[in-house]
């Protein structure tokens, strides 16, 4: 986007300083840096300078163009927002991809996931797949039927009426079938009364035509909860009440988290890539200072008459910038500490 604007991009980095090695093509470097927490672009003229009126008398248009102060508001917060809204896309774009593969939803039928030897329910001849659509009791000698929508309503009532004749009502494919069965009031360890694994989630797929509007409500949604969630944090911080674990990570506890996402399978790791992102977005979209929304304030103060000094905006945003590692350090020892206590 600044270069779109005719902003000179003077390094596009890959983690933050010091720089192990970069390579300069068309006027840009490109730089791999130790601190593997994060990535930079520098343009020229982002932290604005005081030009005295020499100067401005000996700097053209031409080469004032190239610099970040020189372009307006419009076009140094379409540059400043670049960088969020493609973290947002990148967001979007994931789950998109992944609503189109198929995803595990939640859904009002209630199917056999797992059917145990010898248990009541393999005695009872039901098979995996089967879908019990309700399921017909004695109570106080009158019979009651109930409709099964979550797995939690089947539990409850055959541990209820362990020992007794339970009617369920069976879909298999296209026929439908009426079981009875009695439910163990003993059942072994690891088994339930019937002896069945019973599930709501099912996998669906979402055709392209629906899964871009579906995932950017989706990513919506989760940045509020984000948004509403680091409130809490930062309400705990000031009142000095203490942070649950694993309510916040740095770097450290993201590798580790990723780690257990792996063992998952692609679709996991997939799925925190985009929340990472769209993380990434929220986080550089405050107007904290050194932050992309940071800057924007500087920039839509201007607007209405509140611009800083350049040498003042500098310095704000380079104490931003070291409150920014210091919470950074601090999030990875606390990572560091609650890995090796376990």
């Amino acid at each position: 986007m600044a270069r779109f604007f005719g902003v000179q991009v003077e390094e596009f980095g890959f983690g933050l300083p010091p720089r192990i090695l970069g390579k300069k093509i068309h006027g840009t470097i490109y730089s791999l840096n130790w601190l593997p927490i994060g990535g930079f672009v520098k343009l020229a003229g982002e932290d604005a300078e005081d030009i005295d009126r020499e100067k401005a008398k000996a700097t053209t248009a031409k080469e004032r163009s190239h610099y970040f102060w020189a372009k307006s508001r419009g076009q140094r917060a379409a540059i400043l927002l670049a960088g969020v809204t493609m973290n947002f896309l990148l967001a979007v774009a994931i789950t998109t991809g992944l609503l189109t593969h198929g995803v595990i939803e939640p859904t009002k039928i209630v199917h056999v996931e797992k059917v145990t030897v010898e248990s009541p329910a393999w005695q009872a001849g039901l098979h995996e797949q089967d879908v019990i659509r309700s399921i017909a009791y004695t109570d106080k000698n009158t019979l009651q039927t109930k409709n099964l929508e979550v797995p939690q309503t089947l539990i409850d009532i055959v541990k209820a009426h362990a020992g007794e004749t339970v009617l369920l009502n069976i879909l298999r494919g296209s026929d439908s079938l009426t079981v009875a069965v009695v439910p163990r009031k003993e059942p072994p360890k690891g088994e339930g009364p019937l002896g069945v694994a019973v599930s709501n989630l099912m996998k669906r797929k979402y055709p392209l035509s629906q899964a871009p509007f579906l995932a950017v409500k989706i990513n919506v949604i989760r940045m509020w909860e984000m948004l509403s969630s680091l409130g809490h944090v930062i309400a705990k911080l000031v009142t000095g009440e203490q942070i649950a674990k694993g309510e916040i990570a740095g770097p450290i506890g993201i590798a580790q988290v990723t780690g257990e996402a792996v063992k998952y399978g692609w679709e996991a790791v997939l799925e925190f890539m985009s929340i990472l992102s769209l993380n990434l977005a929220l986080l550089n979209v405050l107007p904290f200072p050194a932050l992309d929304g940071g800057r924007l304030a500087f920039v839509i103060a201007d607007k209405f008459g509140k611009k800083a000094r350049p040498a003042v905006e500098r310095v704000i945003h380079q104490i931003g910038m070291i409150i920014l590692l210091a919470l950074i350090l601090l999030i990875t020892v606390n990572d560091i500490l609650r890995i090796v206590r376990g």
